[in-house]
């Protein structure tokens, strides 16, 4: 099974065409494309998707009732538009790579390198300079960028954690957002971006706020 959410529609195949047995993904990340506000789905081998619907319904339903939220329109929405805000998002991840290499930090994937996600990893090895750079996303984002994002005790995670999202949809990182664990190296993990211009605008307010 392959947790493939942040990697939809970034390389020329998917792991189903790789010999993964199925997939799985959030529909508030690529394969949404901003538009649909939550779900998921399962695709992959006939007979483990047939389990999984029998699991995930009422015994006997399997896939017959299909997506039952009252959201289809937005999830075929999303998906239509999906492949375009996916390369938004990879712009933006190779815009933030390369500006912030030049500025003197460390990165991963660099800018010209293979990408199989959205996610752009930034070490910044200073606690300070990587909460400020999580703020200047949010401050740069088109919803709540009045907010100031602070490190705070999350269950699950045995640092404390930093997240930047003014997004539409709550939690959806296909928009851009920023997380980090306050813990050495101290690196950020940036993804997302509707349209390469808010994600370049968000990008360049983040790195003013360090600079």
């Amino acid at each position: 099974m392959v947790d493939n959410c942040y990697g939809e529609f970034t390389g020329e195949q998917e792991p189903l065409e790789a010999g993964a047995d199925f997939i799985v993904g959030s529909l508030i990340k690529n394969l949404g494309g901003g538009i649909a506000p939550n779900g998921a789905y399962i695709a992959g081998k006939k007979e483990i998707v047939e389990l999984c619907a029998e699991k995930l319904t009422a015994p006997g339903l399997g896939k017959e009732a299909g997506p039952s939220l009252g959201i289809n329109k937005y999830i075929l929405q999303g998906l239509f538009f999906a492949p375009s805000v996916v390369a938004s998002a990879l712009k933006t991840a190779v815009f933030a790579s390369r500006l912030l290499e030049k500025i003197g930090y460390m990165v991963n994937p660099r800018f010209d390198e293979e990408r199989t996600d959205i996610v752009q990893a930034i070490e910044f090895s200073n606690p300070e300079v990587l909460i400020k750079f999580c703020q200047g996303i949010q401050k740069g984002s088109p919803v709540d960028s009045h907010a100031i994002p602070e490190p705070w005790d999350m269950p699950g995670y045995s640092s404390k954690i930093i997240m930047a999202a003014g997004a539409f949809i709550q939690g959806s990182s296909i928009e851009l957002s920023c997380d980090a664990p306050i813990r050495p190296p101290y690196v950020a993990y940036l993804q997302g971006g509707l349209t390469y211009e808010y994600g370049k605008l968000g990008v360049l307010t983040a790195i003013q706020e360090i600079i």
